[in-house]
């Protein structure tokens, strides 16, 4: 069993010691401490609580327990929203969609060091760890006011199936998830402001993967690697200055002919790390490395730019309200090791012509526009495309394509390898991306920002303004 720190547990008084119950003996005293509160004390059911959540293998469980003897002294369970597999997606799928529930704190501890707000602020810390965006509960109302004190927000009242007991009235709460928000304020926000008067990609093309050169069919993208990244691992950074820049020329619907690359390193054996893993990807890919430059006895730092041709680019910002969202994502792989939940890795193991059918799919189907997902993960890459056309976005969780090892808060927030947006009146085709899994998962809608939508019609917003703030392409 495993402590969970959580802030309100600091103070001068000792608190409860919460921890997940991973062992039966700990489960059977939360069991028989919902029995004595909800059933013997409070009559909210006859003669047992418990129910088909509580012989779910994924239901977690945590108690509090006293940091005088260990004795159980409250517990909550949460866990996945179970859904009926005529709804479509299958009655053991998590989607992102967790509810916590059978709150129960021993009489005795009541108005000591709170049992209660630790146990919903564990929960709440949890969940988001799990990779949860949606969490709720339905709780009492005369409860409400203590979840609004901990930052939750009142939805509605409850309805029949959602309440565990008919005998008093219930509210639905949730706990607001910021994780989308967050990362899309760090990764792009500033973005807008510091390009003031640049008006990057020119005109029709602000913003987007790569800038159409003037006067030809020659398209540029650049992208440059976190210096951590370098430094840490240097063959993965350097097979990923690759990947992202031809992502970028794919998403225009360009065919690459060469990359440039940027190299600084401490020493000659940094930089041919770096290069070794940069050559296995453009030699992977088929495309040629067409020069560069290195400098030595510097600080870790990888840039490179792609060039590539096409008489036509696909912009980002050619979607209009009501066109279908679709997302083609190679889900093959795994997380890259060090980057769990972050970096997704499904490039390494393909064959070049797998690689080039993925690079060649925008170009094939020629949709209304196409975003590659960049840093700002799946979610922030579509508010990115729905800026740049000056509208919003609704993203449908269920149906977006997604590994089956990776949380949805994961995959919506991380890097995914190759993973490409695009937007088209409803009936396109498919991209032909070889080995991706692709799959309308939403649509463009007037307004700004992006909304979640879940398959019990609620909505989620998760951004609220343009992403980058360079506005409409």
């Amino acid at each position: 069993m495993s402590p969970i720190d959580v802030p309100v547990l600091a103070g001068p008084a000792p608190g409860p010691l919460i921890e997940r119950a991973d062992g039966q003996a700990a489960i059977r005293a939360y069991h028989e401490l919902r029995r004595r509160v909800f059933v013997e004390q409070e009559g909210l059911f006859d003669r047992t609580d418990l129910d088909e959540a509580d012989d779910d293998p994924r239901t977690v469980v945590l108690v509090a327990r006293d940091p005088a003897d260990g004795a159980v002294v409250g517990g909550v369970r949460l866990g996945p929203v179970p859904f009926p597999a005529a709804r479509g997606i299958g009655g053991g799928t998590d989607i992102g969609w967790w509810r916590g529930g059978r709150l129960a704190v021993s009489r005795a501890t009541r108005g000591a060091p709170g049992a209660g707000p630790a146990l919903i602020r564990a929960a709440c810390a949890y969940a988001e760890s799990a990779g949860v965006l949606r969490f709720e509960a339905a709780v009492r109302a005369r409860h409400a006011p203590a979840f609004a004190r901990l930052g939750w927000r009142r939805v509605r009242p409850a309805r029949p199936d959602e309440a565990p007991s008919g005998r008093e009235p219930h509210v639905l709460m949730r706990h607001p998830i910021g994780r989308i928000a967050a990362l899309v304020a760090a990764a792009k926000k500033p973005l807008g402001p510091l390009l003031a008067g640049f008006a990057p990609g020119g005109p029709g093309f602000v913003g987007d993967d790569g800038a159409p050169v003037p006067g030809t069919d020659v398209v540029a993208a650049c992208d440059a690697i976190l210096p951590s990244m370098v430094e840490r691992d240097p063959e993965w950074a350097g097979w990923c200055s690759v990947l992202v820049n031809l992502n970028d020329l794919a998403a225009m619907g360009a065919e690459p002919v060469g990359l440039l690359d940027a190299l600084g390193a401490r020493d000659a054996r940094a930089a041919a790390r770096v290069l070794d893993g940069l050559g296995r990807a453009a030699a992977a890919y088929g495309v040629p490395v067409l020069g560069g430059h290195t400098q030595l006895g510097v600080p870790a730092a990888l840039s490179v730019t792609a060039l590539g041709r096409t008489a036509r680019p696909v912009p980002g910002g050619g979607g209009r309200p009501g066109h279908r969202v679709r997302l083609t994502a190679d889900l093959g792989g795994g997380w890259r090791p060090g980057y769990t939940g972050r970096q997704w890795d499904s490039t390494t193991v393909r064959r070049t012509p797998e690689l080039r059918a993925m690079l060649g799919a925008v170009a094939a189907a020629r949709p209304h526009a196409a975003k590659d997902v960049s840093m700002a993960g799946v979610a922030g890459t579509l508010g990115m495309m729905a800026e740049a056309a000056g509208c919003g976005a609704v993203l449908d969780v269920a149906a977006v394509p997604r590994p089956a090892g990776a949380a949805m808060g994961d995959w919506l927030t991380c890097f995914p390898g190759f993973a490409m947006l695009t937007a088209a009146p409803a009936g396109a085709g498919p991209l032909p991306a070889g080995p991706a899994t692709g799959a309308e998962c939403g649509e463009l809608v007037p307004g700004r920002g992006v909304s979640l939508r879940w398959p019990d019609g609620e909505l989620t917003e998760v951004i609220t303004d343009g992403v980058t703030g360079l506005g409409r392409a």
